[in-house]
């Protein structure tokens, strides 16, 4: 029986161009999982291979900001001129069916969730070093020189941010990366503040 029956809402947040993609898919590849990937929305324009429903929600920016007034998202941000939110109705839906939510998010969105919600599961996700960062970015090839250097500045001032999250996971390796995520899901779930009022219903049955 599980003592947490609501679901977990996971934020795994860190610096663009550090693989959260990448290992939220790794993560989502491992069997024997109660994952359900949050959608987010957003008005960038698809990068190749990304499908719409699948890997976001893409909309035209006049549709998104009525989304913002009336209050549809638990977070949103404006990142390099486009906007990404997260559906606020679609994960309390997962949450109360007891599924773990993962969240695959920018800084700025992650902070706003922390104020929201301040039960779920904060994980900053990070470069071994800033060297492998910049090259991630440069050889993405979807960016301009611009961006790029955007992007890494942005990222210099998010590491600072690293002390409001509850763990901080270091993408060396994909696959550990999601190994360590997985581990730190497992033991969320048996955290006392989670499950101590479940269990002493339990023994006073």
């Amino acid at each position: 029986m599980k003592l947490n029956e609501r679901g977990l809402l996971i934020v795994i947040s860190g610096p663009s161009g550090v693989g959260k993609g990448t290992v939220r898919k790794a993560l989502f590849d491992m069997k024997n999982h109660n994952l359900e990937y949050s959608v987010s929305v957003t008005t960038r324009a698809p990068r190749q291979g990304e499908v719409d429903g699948k890997d976001y929600y893409f909309v035209q920016r006049n549709a998104f900001e009525e989304m913002i007034k009336q209050d549809r998202f638990l977070e949103y941000a404006e990142f390099v001129g486009s906007y990404y939110g997260t559906p606020r109705d679609k994960v309390e839906e997962l949450l109360d069916k007891g599924k773990e939510v993962v969240l695959e998010i920018e800084v700025d969105g992650a902070l706003q969730v922390r104020e929201r919600m301040k039960e779920a599961v904060f994980i900053f996700l990070v470069p071994p070093s800033k060297k492998a960062l910049y090259e991630r970015l440069s050889h993405r090839g979807t960016d301009s020189q611009e961006i790029v250097n955007k992007r890494f500045q942005k990222a210099e001032a998010e590491f600072k941010l690293a002390y409001k999250y509850d763990y901080i996971v270091v993408n060396d390796d994909v696959n550990n990366a999601a190994d360590r995520i997985m581990a730190i899901i497992r033991a969320e779930h048996a955290r006392t503040q989670r499950t101590i009022q479940k269990y002493q219903q339990l023994m006073e049955e």
